[in-house]
């Protein structure tokens, strides 16, 4: 049950005066002032989805803290806009969201991409929004704003095969818990089948990391149906076959790639699934289909928390959404606040021994307590957000 006490710290709903589409704007809190989460734009987005996933920010900065860094954690936002990002309006939709919310932008919330957007495209609407940057709320906490500002401006410059840093990041950190979860279970890589629903930023990010780490990708969904292969899909083919949605173009399956229906990735011969796309795909339903060993939650809220039960009876582990996809959040403010530098071997292996340390954490706490991984990353959080307050405050 949430107390006042424990209430969001702001609510925001927006109407589009041209489309009548609604946005919407939760901090749920504020450290010295400050606010992080990404913008999501999806079809039936609401404000109590929004509300979750503001919840879970906080929970991954606290996570995150460690409090000889120079990276100091932030409270916890979201933002969200109900339209489909490819009807012909949604950019107009999310230029004018961000017209209404530059003052949140300029001085409390931090934001960026999330589901349905993609960074440039929020960097180009927040420019013509008239913001300075979409994380400028950031810069007073900074000690030197202009040797930072460049460092994460040429961290976005990096690519690695054609794939830029800032793409990356979320991903290797996601397969990172998947590796780490092998690894406690001494499971081995080869031969090891993965299922994916979505192959956008995250998605195809983590596919890559595990591709090339040695488990077989033997399952990949996106909007038009499933593609699967039991021997393994050939995970660069697809990536350079996408298009800027995370959608495959069909031209490019090789011999043995069948394409099935939307959910088959759910019920695919797999040991790991790694829901990448939207929330609230497994539910009560559904779950019944699923006979992987691990579900490693690369979305925000994959998984309802009414079918966490019945999979845990089932010997089902779900590895949760505020731990496994932490990554790219993480990485920005790594990046800003000068704890690594603009180089990608460096990000990505701060990255790996981050979600080890943290991945490690969690599980570590499960069996202590006995409990879920999921009740395990809340119950760390919780202990974490108090000291954070007490040290910084919720003001500046």
């Amino acid at each position: 049950m949430t107390t006042d006490r424990d209430a969001p710290h702001l609510f925001l709903v927006w109407t589009d005066h041209l489309t009548g589409r609604r946005g919407y704007l939760v901090v749920d809190r504020l450290v010295r002032g400050v606010a992080s989460g990404g913008l999501r734009m999806r079809p039936g987005c609401t404000l109590e989805e929004v509300e979750g996933l503001a919840r879970g920010m906080t929970m991954k900065e606290a996570l995150h803290y460690d409090p000889d860094a120079r990276y100091v954690p932030l409270g916890g936002a979201k933002g969200g806009i109900d339209c489909d990002p490819r009807a012909p309006e949604a950019y107009g939709v999310l230029v004018r969201y961000l017209r209404a919310v530059r003052p949140y932008v300029e001085t409390v919330w931090t934001t960026g991409e999330d589901l349905g957007l993609s960074q440039d495209l929020v960097d180009r609407a927040a420019a013509e929004a008239g913001l300075v940057s979409c994380v400028q709320a950031v810069y007073p906490l900074l000690d030197d704003e202009a040797a930072a500002r460049k460092r994460l401006a040429d961290a976005f410059g990096v690519e690695v095969d054609g794939i830029g840093l800032d793409a990356l990041a979320g991903g290797c950190g996601v397969a990172e818990a998947v590796l780490t979860a092998l690894d406690r279970a001494h499971v081995p890589y080869a031969g090891t089948r993965v299922a994916l629903q979505g192959f956008g930023t995250m998605g195809g990010a983590t596919a890559r990391f595990l591709a090339r780490a040695g488990l077989s990708v033997v399952a990949i969904a996106d909007v038009q149906g499933t593609l699967a292969n039991p021997r393994g899909l050939d995970v660069e083919r697809l990536l350079a076959a996408r298009d800027p949605h995370g959608t495959v173009d069909r031209r490019a399956l090789g011999p043995g790639d069948r394409e099935l229906p939307g959910d088959a990735w759910l019920a695919a011969e797999a040991e790991v699934l790694v829901p990448a796309a939207v929330s609230y795909a497994v539910d009560t339903a559904n779950q019944e289909r699923i006979t992987a060993r691990w579900i490693v939650e690369a979305a925000n809220m994959p998984v309802l928390p009414a079918a966490e039960a019945p999979l845990a009876a089932r010997g089902v582990s779900v590895l949760p959404d505020v731990v496994v996809n932490s990554g790219t959040n993480a990485w920005w403010w790594w990046t800003l606040f000068g704890d690594i530098g603009a180089d990608a071997d460096e990000a990505l292996a701060h990255i790996r021994r981050s979600m080890r340390a943290l991945v490690g954490r969690t599980l570590d706490r499960a069996d202590a307590d006995g409990t879920s991984p999921r009740s395990a990353a809340h119950a760390l959080a919780a202990e974490r957000v108090p000291v954070i307050a007490e040290r910084y405050g919720r003001y500046r």
